[in-house]
């Protein structure tokens, strides 16, 4: 059998959040299905050593599809002459995207949903080309891959679909989320905040993260605590970066916010493995990863409530209202007071983490593929 895979949102950025998801699971897949053929399709140049092996064919296919424009271009035109000319048996629109001009059976991975939610802070022009054709992609696609039981009924909500096409594709984390020991910690606590407790955030430093909601927070409790602790932001730079930045300089807390910079994979585990707690009260409501990986590294989590993040992390996690800075304060100051709380989460997110690995998630993803097919 012969499987396309688009993996353009890939590129040489694959080691973290949905990216790595794919990656990992992909990884797995094609290990333990030596006899089937795999064409990952990049719309640019990519990493040379993207998932070696001897059932793997990478292929770039231009124009680099870098707007709704384009996007439509590269899905409805170039991607089957790719199908037609590799004679696909399958092809696994990742992206949440399928091509609307081919008859080759197709599987879509539908991770992001924000463009249905207020407030949204991607491009407009993004939104409105996922909401004008993301029935025709659920029409189109043979089955259709989920992250959580929260998408597949937000799904149910919006779109007239059938609901047998839809299965649910477990999370896993990058193997690197562990536990550490308390030498490590005290290593990271000297290196990054002079030794103090922190709390951390692993989103990226984007609108949709909520850290300005986040700094409002630990304002409160940095005032009303009276505490020396930090408060690491180890996300990379997203959409309005240097605005956070500059505003940052005027934060009355400011030398308490620690941004460490670009950290490897092993660095980034140590820092969020040696906090007190995550703290993520996203906006994004579908996507609960950096959660796992928290639960992962033995640390407690909290996070915002309604969403994919309650149905993973269930009893793990104290749940805040991402709107509301007094909420998300009221949770930092009960972690920081309550010890036999967060032991208690602690015990309990190492118990949901042990029912999440490559295994599973990839065994559904396959079974996705299969679905297609068939």
């Amino acid at each position: 059998m012969v499987i396309v895979v688009d993996t353009r949102f890939l590129l040489n950025n694959y080691e973290e959040g949905y990216a790595y998801l794919i990656y990992g699971n992909f990884r797995h897949i094609v290990s333990s299905n030596p006899d089937h053929d795999f064409i990952f399709v990049f719309d640019r140049p990519h990493n040379t050593n993207f998932l070696p092996g001897k059932n793997i064919k990478t292929v770039v296919v231009s124009p680099a599809a870098s707007n709704p424009l384009l996007w439509k271009f590269w899905y409805d035109v170039r991607i089957p002459a790719v199908l037609k000319k590799y004679k696909a048996d399958v092809f696994i629109g990742t992206n949440g995207i399928c091509s609307l001009s081919t008859r080759i059976p197709q599987c879509l991975l539908l991770h992001n949903l924000s463009f249905l939610h207020s407030p949204f802070f991607g491009k407009k022009s993004n939104a409105a080309f996922y909401k004008r054709y993301t029935q025709k992609f659920l029409d189109k696609a043979q089955s259709i891959v989920v992250l959580s039981s929260y998408s597949k009924q937000v799904i149910s909500q919006h779109y007239q679909v059938n609901l047998e096409k839809l299965i649910i594709m477990p999370f896993a984390v990058n193997e690197n989320f562990h536990a550490i020991t308390d030498e490590e910690k005290d290593e990271i606590k000297n290196k990054y905040t002079g030794g103090k407790e922190y709390f951390v955030n692993t989103g990226s430093i984007h609108p949709a993260e909520n850290l300005v909601n986040l700094l409002k927070a630990f304002s409160i409790f940095k005032k009303r605590q009276a505490s020396n602790w930090k408060l690491v932001l180890t996300g990379k730079p997203g959409t309005a970066y240097k605005e956070f930045t500059e505003g940052l300089k005027t934060y009355k807390y400011r030398n308490d916010v620690v941004l460490p910079g670009d950290l490897t994979d092993e660095e980034k585990s140590k820092v969020l493995g040696s906090a007190y707690a995550l703290v993520y009260p996203s906006f994004e409501k579908h996507f609960a990863v950096a959660e796992l990986e928290a639960m992962c590294s033995n640390i407690p989590v909290i996070t915002s409530a309604d969403s994919s993040m309650q149905e993973l992390a269930k009893d793990a996690a104290l749940y805040c209202k991402p709107e509301h800075h007094d909420d998300i304060a009221e949770k930092m100051m009960l972690m920081y007071k309550d010890e036999n709380l967060r032991r208690r989460l602690i015990e309990n997110g190492r118990l949901i983490a042990e029912q999440y690995d490559w295994k599973k998630s990839s065994e559904a993803l396959w079974q996705g593929i299969m679905k297609a097919v068939s």
